[in-house]
């Protein structure tokens, strides 16, 4: 064993001895795991910090503001708002594309089920 892992080990005994651990949320319950094996494993820990902090992916963002928009479109009378919108669509669709062709998701089967699971949480 390191010298790091060593004192964090010894950290956790000492906030164990002082009772920093008794009220934690979700103490004595098991861990969802579920959602979490869907993510590739060298974006899990970044997914996990985006998710406690309430945040979801810049993709899944993008993905949400381009079905937004699509249903204003849908909406929408005034021809020259309509040109507007689907100009931000597109813009959107090709920012979508960009990010998820420089992570090399695209053809990740992981991805894909942890993004229908992010696009059903959503409401996509």
């Amino acid at each position: 064993m390191d010298f790091a892992f060593r004192m964090a080990e010894e950290r956790i005994k000492q906030a164990d001895r002082n009772g920093e651990f008794k009220d934690l949320p979700g103490k004595g319950k098991p861990l969802d795991l579920s959602e979490i094996n869907a993510v590739p494993e060298d974006l899990r820990m970044g997914y996990t910090i985006m998710k406690n902090a309430n945040m979801i992916p810049e993709e899944m963002q993008i993905k949400k503001d381009i079905v937004k928009l699509e249903d204003l479109l849908q909406f929408c009378e005034d021809p020259e708002e309509k040109a507007s919108l689907r100009k931000e669509i597109n813009e959107k669709q090709l920012r979508f594309q960009t990010l998820m062709d420089k992570r090399k998701m695209k053809q990740s089967g992981a991805f894909r089920q942890y993004r229908g699971k992010i696009n059903r949480k959503i409401g996509l």
